[in-house]
Parts: C-alpha cells; sequence; structure tokens
C-alpha cells in the first residue's frame, strides 16, 4: 500500500454525483446546492466519502461529509453496507457519551437519488494521522510531533475508546449484535469466517489465513468477559485531531457488541501493521507509540478492567485485517491492477507478522516493543 499506487475505490463519476446531490438537498433545504464538492486523498476503500459545502440563501454555509455505501459495480470490500445501522450508531454513540462523534443531519435509505444509500454529517476541521504514506514514516505532522505531543494523543485516544466502552449500556446497543447462536465473541469470530468464505468464493484461498483461525481456537479466551460497544475500526486513523486531541470519531461502519478486547486489539495491531511496514524499508517509524504494554495499562487505569488474552485479541486483528487486504487485492487483480502469484499469502501485505503471530514468535522477538 505505502510503495504502490492506490487501488481504485470507485466507479462512480464526481460530477454526476454532484449534480444529484444538490437534486436531493433541494427538496430537503429549498435551494440548496452542493459546492466545493471534493473526495478526500484518504477517501477509504469501503464506504465512500464526499466532502461538500452546502450553500444556501440563508447564510452560513454549512461543512458537510457524506458517507456513501459502496459502489456495487466496484468489486465492494464488504459484503452488505448497512446505512441505517452506522447513523443509528453514531447517534447512540454521541448521545450517551458526549465524545467528538460528529453530528449527523440526514440518513437516506433510497438508493435511487445516488445510487445507493448514504448518509450526511456535519464535517469537522482538523488533522488525521495519514494511511499512504503511513503516519510512521518521516515527513508527517505525527511523525513530526514530539513525544510528549504524541503521548497526549496517545492518551486522549484511550480515554475516547475508555469512555465508549463504559457508557454506552449494551442494551441500548443490542441491534449491534451479531446473528446467530453462542457468545458475542463466538458469533463475532463466526461472521469473520463468514466474510473470509465470501472473499475467496472462486478464488485461492489462504493457507495462512486459515492456519490463523485454527491458531485462534487453541488460544481462546477462558473468561470472555461482557460485551459492550466496539466501535468497530478503532485506530487513531479514523479520528479527527484539534491538535493533538480528538476532535471528530470517523468510520463505524465496523461496529458490534463483543468484548472490549476486540476494539483494543485493533488498536494495537494497526499500528503495528504501520510500524512494521515503514521498519521493512529501512525507516525507525514511531516505535515507542501505541505500545501494547502501555495502552493495557493504561486503560486498565482509566476503566479498572485489565485486558486480558491479548495474545488472542492481536491475533484476532491482524487476521480480520488480512482477511480485508485480500479482498483488496483481490479487487485490484478483478480491475488488472495486479495478477494473483503462486502463493497467495503473498497477497496479504503483512503475511510475514500475521505468520508470526500464528507461530507465536511476533511478540516475543527483538525489537517488539510490548
Amino acid at each position: 500500500m505505502a510503495t504502490a499506487p492506490r487501488p481504485r475505490t470507485s466507479t462512480r463519476e464526481p460530477e454526476e454525483i454532484t449534480r444529484r446531490l444538490t437534486v436531493w438537498l433541494d427538496r430537503r433545504l429549498p435551494g440548496a446546492k452542493a459546492v466545493n464538492v471534493t473526495v478526500p486523498a484518504s477517501n477509504g476503500m469501503s464506504s465512500e466519502t464526499l466532502l461538500f459545502d452546502i450553500a444556501h440563501p440563508e447564510p452560513p454555509m454549512r461543512a458537510c461529509a457524506l458517507r456513501l455505501a459502496a459502489d456495487p459495480s466496484a468489486y465492494t470490500i464488504f459484503p452488505v453496507y448497512d446505512m441505517p445501522r452506522q447513523y443509528r450508531t453514531m447517534r447512540l454513540a454521541a448521545e450517551r457519551t458526549g465524545l467528538p462523534v460528529p453530528r449527523v443531519l440526514w440518513l437516506e435509505e433510497d438508493s435511487g437519488p445516488l445510487g445507493a444509500p448514504f448518509f450526511v454529517m456535519e464535517r469537522v476541521a482538523g488533522r488525521v494521522p495519514p494511511d499512504v504514506m503511513p503516519y510512521t514514516y518521516e515527513g508527517n505532522w505525527l511523525h513530526a510531533a514530539t513525544d510528549e505531543e504524541r503521548a497526549r494523543l496517545e492518551d486522549a485516544t484511550l480515554r475516547l475508546l475508555a469512555r465508549l466502552h463504559d457508557e454506552v449500556p449494551p442494551a441500548e446497543a443490542d441491534f449491534l449484535a451479531l446473528p446467530g447462536e453462542g457468545s458475542p465473541l463466538r458469533r463475532h469470530v463466526r461472521s469473520q469466517r463468514a466474510y473470509y468464505a465470501w472473499v475467496v468464493d472462486g478464488l485461492p484461498r489462504s493457507p495462512l489465513i486459515e492456519s490463523a483461525f485454527d491458531r485462534l481456537e487453541s488460544l481462546w479466551p477462558g473468561d470472555e468477559g461482557d460485551a459492550v460497544l466496539n466501535w468497530g475500526d478503532a485506530r487513531i486513523g479514523n479520528i479527527v485531531y484539534d491538535g493533538f486531541a480528538p476532535a471528530a470519531v470517523l468510520d463505524w461502519e465496523m461496529a458490534a457488541l463483543a468484548p472490549r478486547e476486540v476494539d483494543l486489539g485493533w488498536t494495537v495491531y494497526l499500528h503495528r501493521f504501520f510500524q512494521d511496514l515503514t521498519e521493512s524499508f529501512g525507516q525507525r517509524g514511531l516505535p515507542d507509540f501505541l505500545r501494547r504494554d502501555r495502552i493495557e495499562a493504561r486503560y486498565a487505569q482509566l476503566t479498572g478492567r485489565t485486558p486480558r488474552d491479548m495474545d488472542f485479541y492481536t491475533l484476532y486483528a491482524a487476521l480480520r485485517h488480512a482477511v480485508v487486504m485480500l479482498r483488496v487485492a483481490y479487487r485490484q487483480v478483478h480491475f488488472g491492477e495486479v495478477t494473483v502469484p503462486a502463493d497467495p499469502d503473498m497477497l496479504i501485505l503483512h503475511h510475514g507478522s500475521l505468520r508470526a503471530m500464528v507461530q507465536g514468535s511476533y511478540w516475543n522477538r527483538p525489537g517488539c516493543p510490548g
């Protein structure tokens, strides 16, 4: 990802989207127009984001962002895009925690206006730690920050996660319960197995991913703990920061009821993903940032709950990320951007670290903090 051209994320035409969005807006705010429509450089690989301003006869101009379900013709990353679920999750998190979740303005469930369901939210100004090139690389604002500034950002981010887990009553988030029988964690893992089966349907399977699923079973927690509202994509790249404080929490499409360690494992591993990538290209990165040991200790201080079985949960995060990366790679194959190698595991950018986790050697290797 950091060394190859960015894969295409849409087959939609921005000019046509702008025209149709203006028609839709006019029905809600007569005379309103969508202006200054842009696609952010960090636009995700799943749902699409459009930034725009609402020009209306009555000022002030309002800055907005639109989250649009993925274009079905663009070889989607996920099989289902439930925009009402995301909209409802954001409203719940904002109302129950007071966290900086952008205020959602409108939900459109009809695919007619823009070709897919979408919702509109207020846009928050600030900075986002970049994925491409990763924030662990030299030359971006977070890498250039001082240790003290990064420590402030890290602590504020963990406080955000702790509040989300502690302050939303699980009963009010029961619409996020995954289908099926068994515990919330069993359902979560089963949903990932189903997702993997969908990704490889008719395509080469990944022996590495399948061995990781097997390894999960041998590491399964003896006590899974209570399920809480998990953000799902809990990483700093989904937060807009004002200085070094969170100003907006984005991307709720992976939210679910699950043990709190599911979010923590994702936070820990997604930083390790970028750090490992950075080190592989000869840069030092940020080895003392978002360390696993410090995250676990600080989270325990904030919540009174010591994270458990984190070898399981960081492996699970690396496994889930691998399934997504495999789908992204097969999407590139679909569009003729890459070809399938003899070993399909090589399509997974972090195959080395995932293999080390399966073998139980990742966290013990020299130079790996935490």
